[in-house]
């Protein structure tokens, strides 16, 4: 049976106020958004002048980030209804955690170091000398290779793999397909006949406490030393992180997005989709990078980027707003240059003229 709190436990758990539920009558079993909310759920509202969404909303309260004069269901007001709605929904799906303990078919290497608080699926590969925590979660086919160190309260999804000597802080989400430590890009070519010597990866990688890895996504380990994700870092699907990158606390890397060997990124850094960063970069923290953006050269604190190469953001919208309209302005550029040539020509002939008659 599903859990229900009332309006005021939930708007406690974000210094929200209720409005409209004077007798505390109204429970909440779940949240959903405005358009299949039913009742019993509280939806979120995340801009008061979109309101007229609600009316044909069934939902039994809704977060609000003011209060909204005549609306027919409760309201929790909110600061910021988007954040308020993570904790509130995090919170009534929070289930209270089960060690189901090792399946059979899961093969432990020797003198591995591994809590009895433990779930460990199928078909699960760990190497020797492997230490987890407690309340670690290891879904299907998960591989993990010698001497790696898992923290707690960690989640591994299916086919999820970590390399050797690679070490996870707490509270660490492995999506589905990630690979954590595989050899980082690194060769020397013989110039004179063209051949790629592949250059030893030597060193590690380290995901400190609450980084999540989005599905298919890869980080590299270092040639030497180490790559390091700090604490609270998001990656989404698909992102490709190259050898020695450091990434700072609470940065996001969108989906599909790069950032090469030896780069540095500051705090709360947002590399958008398809954002690219080149080698021995390092970008100060705050750094936004737009969609597709290439950055090529070091970046200060707190700067907007576009482009590519990255420039300034407000300088790149302008000039992809007159993008297409590149070919009219050349043509136009032509036609000017040739009236120019033309007056040119007629002052000439002018000028000619008078010199005779003088």
């Amino acid at each position: 049976m599903a859990k229900s709190y009332t309006l005021q436990e939930l708007a406690a758990l974000v210094a929200g106020k209720v409005v409209g539920d004077e007798h505390k009558t109204i429970h909440i079993t779940g949240l959903n958004s405005i358009d299949l909310a039913g009742p019993g759920e509280l939806t979120f509202l995340l801009d008061v002048h979109q309101a007229d969404m609600l009316t044909d909303c069934s939902a039994s309260a809704c977060l609000v980030p003011r209060e909204i004069d005549g609306l027919a269901m409760a309201q929790i007001v909110v600061g910021d209804p988007g954040l308020a709605e993570a904790v509130i929904h995090n919170h009534i799906l929070a289930t209270p955690f089960i060690a189901l303990g090792i399946h059979d078919s899961a093969v432990i290497g020797q003198d591995c170091e591994i809590s009895d608080q433990v779930t460990i699926g199928p078909l699960v590969s760990i190497g020797d000398r492997v230490r987890i925590g407690d309340r670690v979660v290891l879904h299907p086919g998960v591989i993990i290779e010698d001497d790696v160190e898992i923290g707690d309260d960690c989640v591994l999804h299916a086919g999820a793999m970590i390399a050797h000597d690679c070490t996870l802080g707490n509270r660490v989400v492995l999506f589905h397909g990630v690979v954590i430590g595989s050899d980082g890009f690194g060769f020397a070519t013989d110039r004179s006949t063209g051949v790629h010597i592949t250059k030893p990866q030597v060193g590690t990688v380290r995901l400190d406490d609450d980084v999540q890895v989005g599905a298919n996504s890869c980080i590299d380990r270092a040639a030497f030393g180490t790559t390091h994700i700090r604490a609270g870092v998001r990656l989404d699907n698909q992102v490709m992180i190259g050898h020695n990158v450091e990434i700072g606390e609470n940065s996001i890397i969108v989906a599909q997005a790069g950032i090469a060997g030896s780069s540095k990124l500051g705090r709360n850094v947002i590399l958008a989709s398809k954002a690219g960063v080149a080698d021995h970069v390092t970008l100060g923290d705050g750094v936004r990078v737009a969609a597709m953006g290439g950055v090529h050269n070091d970046q200060p604190a707190g700067v907007v980027l576009g482009g590519a190469p990255a420039i300034d953001v407000k300088i790149w919208a302008r000039a992809s707003a007159v993008f297409h309209r590149l070919p009219e302005m050349v043509r136009e550029i032509r036609r000017l240059r040739k009236e120019i040539n033309t007056i040119k020509s007629e002052l000439q002939q002018e000028k000619k003229q008078q010199e005779k008659m003088e």
